[in-house]
């Protein structure tokens, strides 16, 4: 398998205050994040709609990430800054393409 990705949805009114309380607390801490990206998104057709991609090596590397103290501090603190419950969608990659040109004939 390629990899896996969550995606989370979300509805809020305090998205800076969303964007303060994400940026350090997701990439420094006591052990090394278990992600290879995080991709923070705004829906331009549905104002106040965002969504977060969060790539991973594995379903398990993501359910690491989620049992850790840390995750579970930022995760209720950010429902808090939400005006509903986010939405989780957990998704293993089948195949990805990444554009770069290939030596292959």
């Amino acid at each position: 398998m390629a990899g896996f990705v969550q995606i989370i949805e979300f509805q809020s009114s305090r998205i800076k205050e969303i964007e303060e309380l994400g940026r350090p607390s997701r990439t420094e801490g006591a052990t090394d994040p278990t992600f290879r990206r995080i991709v923070a998104t705004a829906d331009r057709d549905r104002p106040g709609t965002y969504f977060t991609i969060v790539e991973f090596d594995s379903y398990e590397s993501a359910m690491e990430n989620s049992n850790r103290p840390e995750t579970s501090d930022f995760a209720a603190k950010m429902a808090a800054l939400c005006d509903g419950p986010p939405v989780f969608r957990n998704l293993d990659v089948m195949w990805e393409d990444t554009g770069e040109a290939s030596d292959a004939p």
